[in-house]
């Protein structure tokens, strides 16, 4: 694994993957257990708790400069541009223990951008938050932490903070990555089946040939679709009904718009997209072949 200039790259996993210790034996805290690890130039990381002194915001990261054996004349300015990277300029007099939960975050992130490291390792900066708080933060963090000097390794739990944060994504699953490369391009091309389930290709047909997963917006309802199933369960959402199909040859999942097919409707659906598996190569979590599923085949 290598973190380059000018890179976001974002650590997923389950939990228990092993995440957070990969990260703090990156930074220096944890000895490896094998293999080696090269750095080069400063390292700062911004654990996962955001623990801040009783003191102002400002001040907060100016000690944390000073600890970092920054000149005091520099300290003020590189904290308030800090803060003002991550929106949170309008904190820096306002007493740490008066902090929201976000703001608490914003300021965590801002002492450790205001370091100017060289490669900042950040453990899911976005843990904890209400979804309507995470997802401005996680907005403003984009351009926060982006920068043409440093690499930037993030610790994320959710997919979707994944895919807005990262230029490259690494899948650790049990303490291996067992994939690299752009969100996108992992998404249409998982490269064996266990990192496929974790990107959420929930659903499965079964044939002589191997394993077609799909992920819900690959089946879609059509009256004339070739495939029949029944509806097994459903789960409202906020604008439809997440519907759990059982097939003669597997299970699908799809989203309806509302009001949605009941529990027991008999429906049809059409797959279009997907990943198959060949069956001599199912269960394996290295590099199987894959092929791409056009439209909907024998499906």
């Amino acid at each position: 694994m290598e973190l380059c200039e000018g890179e976001i790259v974002a650590l997923l996993g389950p939990n228990g993957a092993g995440k957070s210790t990969l990260l703090e034996t990156l930074a220096g805290a944890l000895p490896p257990t094998q293999g080696r690890i090269d750095r080069s130039g400063r390292i700062a990381v911004a654990l996962q708790s955001p623990d801040l002194a009783h003191r102002s915001v400002l001040a907060n990261i100016t000690v944390a400069l000073a600890w970092w054996g920054i000149p005091r004349a520099q300290r003020t300015t590189r904290a308030r541009e800090a803060l003002r990277m991550i929106k949170a300029d309008h904190l820096e007099n306002r007493p740490a223990a008066a902090l929201s939960g976000g703001e608490r975050r914003r300021v965590h992130l801002a002492r450790a951008i205001a370091l100017r490291p060289d490669a900042l390792l950040l453990d899911e900066p976005f843990a904890g938050l209400d979804p309507e708080v995470r997802a401005v933060l996680l907005e403003d963090a984009v351009s926060a932490v982006r920068s043409a000097a440093r690499a930037t390794l993030v610790v994320v739990h959710d997919r979707a903070e994944a895919w807005a944060l990262a230029d490259r994504l690494l899948i650790l699953i049990d303490g291996q990555v067992l994939a690299a490369g752009a969100p996108r391009h992992l998404l249409e091309h998982p490269p064996s089946e266990t990192v496929a389930r974790f990107l959420g290709f929930d659903g499965t047909l079964e044939d002589e040939d191997g394993t077609l997963l799909t992920r819900p917006p690959h089946v879609i309802l059509d009256p004339t679709g070739p495939l029949r199933g029944h509806v097994k369960r459903v789960i409202p959402l906020e604008d439809g009904m997440r519907v759990e199909l059982q097939l003669r040859h597997g299970r699908l999942f799809t989203v309806a718009p509302l009001p949605g097919p009941r529990v027991g409707d008999e429906i049809h659906v059409r797959v279009e997209g997907g990943v198959r598996f060949a069956t001599a190569t199912r269960g394996d979590s290295t590099l199987p072949t894959v092929a791409r599923a056009q439209g909907h085949g024998k499906w």
